[in-house]
């Protein structure tokens, strides 16, 4: 194709290509616009692509460390003294690092650990089952390899239904049957057989090092780490999108993000997430403040209570968002309660997530539950209050009495709160064990007086909120 041209026209400017035969082709407008839209994806997705690298580097960083150990793992090719001490075999330690390398030091252990292990059973195993047939006679042999590849395989695909060994070793008995089954039918044929285990198991350890030691040396993203801050957050987004809802329904704040009233989302899809890095950190050396026995399933059951949370929460912010109408007097009476309920509340997430920050023992947490116990039972009494007022049906006239439809909004995002605040006391349960079993150290008085007085004026807040108009 030659260069473009454009000519004016009568109808405006059309666009012609000049063609290799010297003829001129009128390039259409869907075609035009068929371009332009594919240049402007492609730059979207670039964009968008440099804005992931940007706000999140530690992913960049992994990215380099992968090219980094296939890098390394590759001069078992170019280095004619590594081609020939592996036997030819080298595409192995090349496979091992592209299947095993993973975002976290201990998905990545994880990974190597089965891989190896899974590979050196299979290869032993199988070379002794290549004997014994051997032993058997030409007869007999084909018959012995595939009743062993049989029973063996069988056997280890039913253990993956054990939910202990599907947790940390399902990989492993994958790359067992597969190992197994390769030497068990290739053996048939092969002479050379126990060499040829030797150098894939060689070329195997040496792709699961190479990762080992780059993914610890080289920037290291632990799942521990993770799994703690990933529970710290959702505590501190539960906090502010519970009192982010209250607030936005009693109309104590105006200010408050769409993000922040659905942080406590965050906490409903992270299940899977927790449960794996959980599973991952169990694998990890001791690193940072975690030993490597931290107790990292605790987690697991602090990240269930916090979805209990969310739940409840989710359930109030749907129950504000509806039209039903509701008194100003009423609504102002009962927002007194809700909200000290609702701060009471988030203050307890927020003394758990610097608890999980810190690593420390609070020394303040069983008064400040306390206080979130005297919000409940002062939220329950103002609804006992309304027995004493006669409340009408729905078709009734509303005149001095409260109708049926005006009362239940209220009574609903009352109940919940109250249920919110039972679900969080069980969360402070879980938090403790975890300081328990992880022994975290106890605070000291001056932090217990900085935490104290940097709470000093939202205690008078709340004071003054409890004060209202009675019915």
């Amino acid at each position: 194709m030659g260069g473009n041209t454009n000519t004016n026209k009568k109808r405006g400017v059309e666009w012609r290509i000049n063609m290799g035969d010297g003829t001129s082709r009128v390039l259409e407008a869907e075609s035009r616009f068929g371009l332009q839209r594919f240049v402007s994806k492609v730059g979207g997705f670039f964009q968008r692509a440099w804005r992931l690298g940007v706000n999140e580097p530690k992913k960049s960083i992994h990215c380099v460390k992968v090219g980094l150990a296939l890098s390394l793992v590759s001069l078992f090719y170019y280095m004619r003294p590594l081609y020939n001490g592996v036997g030819g075999n080298a595409m192995w330690a090349v496979m091992t690092v592209v299947v095993v390398f993973e975002y976290t030091v201990g998905a990545t252990l994880c990974k190597c650990v089965n891989r190896a292990t899974g590979t050196f059973l299979a290869g032993a195993l199988g070379v002794g089952v290549h004997w014994v047939a051997r032993q058997s006679g030409e007869r007999f042999e084909p018959i012995i390899l595939q009743a062993s590849v049989f029973l063996l395989a069988t056997a280890a695909t039913f253990s993956r239904f054990i939910p202990s060994i599907k947790a940390r070793f399902d990989y492993g008995v994958m790359i067992f049957i597969l190992t197994f089954s390769l030497i068990s039918v290739s053996g048939y044929r092969v002479e050379k057989l126990f060499e040829m285990a030797h150098h894939r198991l060689s070329t195997i350890a040496i792709g699961a090092s190479i990762c080992i030691i780059t993914t610890i040396l080289f920037c290291p993203v632990w799942a521990g780490t993770e799994l703690h801050n990933l529970i710290r957050n959702n505590m501190d987004k539960l906090s502010d999108s519970l009192d982010g809802c209250v607030a936005d329904y009693f109309n104590t704040n105006s200010e408050t993000s769409d993000k922040t009233l659905q942080g406590f989302k965050c906490a409903l899809n992270s299940k899977a997430t927790e449960e794996s890095l959980a599973n991952f950190a169990r694998w990890e050396p001791a690193h940072g403040k975690f030993s490597f026995r931290h107790p990292w399933l605790e987690y697991v059951k602090v990240g269930a209570s916090l979805r209990s949370c969310a739940y409840c929460i989710e359930a109030l912010n749907g129950s504000m968002n509806l039209d039903a109408k509701v008194p100003d007097v009423l609504k102002q009476h009962f927002g007194n309660f809700c909200v000290r309920l609702s701060n009471k509340s988030s203050a307890v997430m927020k003394e758990l997530a610097v608890v999980m920050s810190t690593m420390k023992k609070p020394t303040r947490i069983d008064f400040m539950v306390e206080e979130m116990r005297i919000a409940v039972q002062e939220l329950e009494n103002a609804l006992k209050s309304l027995s004493k007022h006669p409340i009408l049906p729905p078709e009734a006239k509303a005149g001095e009495a409260v109708t049926l439809v005006e009362v239940v909004p209220l009574v609903t995002v009352s109940s919940l709160l109250i249920e919110i605040a039972a679900r969080t006391e069980k969360l402070v349960g879980a938090v403790n064990v975890v300081a328990e079993k992880a022994e975290f150290e106890v605070e000291t008085a001056e932090e217990a007086k900085k935490g104290q007085s940097s709470k000093g004026g939202s205690k008078v807040g709340d004071e003054d909120k409890s004060e209202g108009l009675s019915l």
